[in-house]
């Protein structure tokens, strides 16, 4: 069959693979249909022929399957108007689309393309808005253009996007050029999208010099952002790239040395390995070491009455606690380490007092804006991120370095055991010899998510003045969470009898039950957990993002539970993902050129751009107009996200262990009920009851808990800075 009319509204659509189902007024008869399929590139507004079957659906009733479709210019000035005023041109509403079609009829679309400047002879209409319209409108036909060449080879919307963003006018020729550039520009794009492009439309053969380069750097790339490596063994390389490109392991062999000659990869012996690096990432390892160590040198000490401020704070430092604020004061470079009830946050204030008193300044950072709040909150001075530290500029980089060094005498970094190998590279060149350094954390923690392993690689090294917390204060002793958080890191099992203290646990089997129950917990009328806003003061942690328990199901179940639809409440979907005005959310990826303003005080605003991998936020505002989403960050940032950036964000009622490092909730509810044993460790299970202030209610299975006590595997990752610093010092 086919049909003929304009498209009324998009009901859904998957961002992904271009999914849809929309509403389609038929020419014919005047009545509204509903289409399926893989239509990406229509809009509201849009006149079209599509060709397909109809269908009933047990839940949705009568449907039209889409199996091709052909977009038609406009055929009258209305309907140009409806297409105009359909939000798909930014800048363009109802009245506007109306005043632009009574001056320009049938011609508008041929103006808007190529004659932009005459818009201004639409009142209401200057030159810069113009301008706006008109990329607008070229933008949309370029986004087509570059969908239809590549979405066969796997390219989704959200990419295409980013393409146009990142390459412009150009896009389609740069792409062709060189298509596995893609893999190093674009979010999302692996080897295998761009391998496609490659052979399809560029013509690339499959032994080309060009393709193996680019599948062995693609599998130094893979190991670096899913297990943290800063290099893989030869032979380890060698095996993997064979596999992915189909291609003798000699061949791979003679690419691999081909690309050493010409630096494209560097070699270097980590502790009696063969260690392959992509140059930047052995540049890191090698300046981290040797900064670490030129700062280390001994500054002046600087002598402080320790006993003084006890009697002025009425803290009573430990005899572990005196020697870490001596070490700090009286070292270039201090590691200051221990778990939680341990006092690190006692000794920053003093180290902060000591230095202060003396006239000192000190910065203080730390690598989220969680918990760069919490340092702020517990010290009272404000503490800043890294990136907010270092000036950071979309485009531009980091305005803090070695030419335009920070001005402090000390910098004290909070939860280093999350601060990987780049973000400490560009940190240490913003530091200058004499200026003392304070690396303060956990290392039983999880790793960063980036790579490296920075702050356990100085730890143990031994080459670092260091102090080791271990004495769990009085005060911290009566808390259940921190008992049983260090009964979990000596591989005991914690305490699960009391019902009444800060650490529950309740035994359910059934994963059903599980869900029945956190439910239960979570609703706002439930005293449960003595907390009147749910939404913002608990935080449900599990190991997994796929199964019963776990992340994607979670937060579908409890958004319809705390934030459930309701008239005059806006949605927005993003493939499976339905976002709505009041979610809480998480960004799950850096975004470096997002802008943001924030209130600083009455009528004043700070502007600035960035947000990062972990921050959290609420959705305050979707314009399906405008194509955006406003988010208000626990910061108390406001950004705006065109709605294809959303890809970059998630749900965040439930969110995995690993993204909840350098975070903290009043409450945290861990469901435990099985999994693969690799992800159900002894250090995951450690860092999600830490994230715990007030209370952990655990629900689950004993068992579960048991294996996870029991399992004391780490994800080692092959780092080379520890071998790199005792070398360096010759030990």
């Amino acid at each position: 069959m086919e049909l003929n009319g304009t498209v009324q509204s998009i009901i859904f659509r998957n961002a992904e693979n271009g999914y849809t189902v929309l509403s389609l007024l038929n020419d014919a008869d005047q009545r509204t249909v509903t289409c399926v399929g893989v239509l990406p590139l229509l809009n509201v507004g849009d006149t079209v022929s599509v060709t397909g079957e109809e269908s009933y659906h047990q839940r949705f009733g009568s449907q039209f399957k889409v199996d091709s479709y052909t977009r038609k210019a406009p055929s009258s000035n209305s309907a140009i108007i409806r297409y105009l005023e359909s939000g798909v041109v930014r800048g363009v509403g109802p009245a506007m689309a109306r005043a632009i079609v009574d001056r320009f009829g049938m011609n508008t679309l041929e103006v808007l393309e190529n004659e932009p400047e005459r818009l201004t002879e639409v009142s209401g209409i200057g030159p810069k808005k113009a301008k706006m319209i008109s990329d607008s409108f070229r933008e949309k036909k370029l986004f087509r253009d570059v969908l239809l060449s590549l979405s066969p080879y796997g390219v989704t919307v959200g990419q295409a996007y980013k393409m146009m963003q990142t390459y412009g006018e150009l896009c389609l020729a740069k792409v062709q050029e060189n298509p596995y550039q893609l893999i190093d520009d674009i979010d999302g794009i692996g080897f295998l999208t761009a391998d496609r492009i490659a052979v399809h439309v560029s013509g690339f053969e499959s032994d080309s010099l060009a393709r193996l380069m680019a599948g062995i750097r693609y599998c130094l790339q893979q190991a670096r952002d899913e297990r943290g490596d800063m290099y893989l063994v030869r032979d380890a390389l060698i095996l993997k790239a064979s596999a992915l490109l189909g291609a003798s392991a000699d061949r791979i062999e003679e690419t691999v040395e081909w690309m050493e000659s010409g630096g494209d990869l560097l070699q270097s012996d980590v502790n009696g390995d063969d260690a392959i690096y992509l140059p930047y990432l052995l540049k890191y390892e090698e300046y981290i070491a040797k900064k670490l160590l030129a700062l280390s040198e001994s500054p002046a000490p600087e002598l402080y009455d320790l006993e003084r401020w006890q009697a002025v704070s009425g803290i009573d430092l430990s005899d572990e606690q005196k020697q870490a604020v001596t070490l700090a004061l009286n070292s270039g470079v201090s590691i200051i380490t221990g778990g939680p009830g341990t006092g690190k946050t006692t000794i920053i204030r003093c180290i902060l007092e000591a230095m202060t008193e003396k006239g000192y300044l000190v910065e203080l950072s730390a690598p989220t804006g969680r918990a760069a709040k919490r340092m702020t909150e517990a010290t009272g001075t404000e503490a800043r991120t890294i990136h907010r530290l270092l000036e950071f500029i979309p485009n531009e980089g980091f305005q803090r370095n070695r030419d335009n060094p920070l001005v402090a005498d000390m910098v004290i970094v909070d939860e280093m055991s999350m601060v990987d190998a780049p973000l400490m590279y560009a940190l240490l060149q913003a530091i200058p010899k004499g200026t003392r350094i304070v690396l303060v954390g956990d290392r039983d923690q999880l790793p960063p998510v980036g790579c490296g392993n920075v702050f356990s690689d100085a730890l143990t090294s031994s080459v670092l003045p260091c102090c080791r917390l271990t004495e769990i204060f009085r005060q911290a002793q009566r808390s259940k969470i921190v008992r049983n958080a260090h009964l979990i890191n000596h591989g005991q099992m914690p305490d699960l009898s009391d019902r009444d203290s800060d650490f529950v646990f309740e035994e359910i089997l059934n994963a059903d039950r599980i869900r029945a129950r956190l439910v239960d917990l979570v609703r706002s009328e439930s005293s449960h957990l003595g907390t009147s806003d749910p939404l913002m003061d608990i935080q449900v942690l599990v190991p997994m993002k796929t199964s019963a328990l776990g992340v994607s199901e979670l937060n579908q179940l409890l958004q319809n539970v705390l934030n459930p639809a309701a008239y005059g409440k806006t949605e927005h979907h993003v493939g499976s993902v339905c976002f709505r005005e009041g979610d809480k959310i998480m960004q799950i990826k850096n975004n470096y050129k997002i802008e943001w303003k924030r209130r600083t005080g009455k009528g004043w605003y700070e502007d600035g751009c960035g947000v990062f991998n972990g921050d959290f936020g609420t959705i305050l505002r979707i314009d399906p107009h405008d194509k955006i989403a406003e988010i208000a960050f626990d910061d108390g940032r406001i950004a705006e996200y065109a709605f294809a950036q959303m890809e970059e964000i998630d749900l965040a009622y439930c969110i995995t262990i690993h993204k909840s490092q350098g975070s903290e909730f009043k409450t945290v509810i861990l469901p435990l009920a099985g999994g693969p044993a690799p992800l159900l460790t002894r250090n995951l299970l450690y860092t999600a009851v830490t994230r715990a202030k007030r209370l952990v209610y655990c629900i689950g299975n004993r068992n579960t808990i048991e294996r996870m006590v029991r399992n004391a595997q780490r994800n080692e990752r092959n780092t080379g800075l520890k071998e790199r610093l005792q070398a360096y010092a010759n030990l």
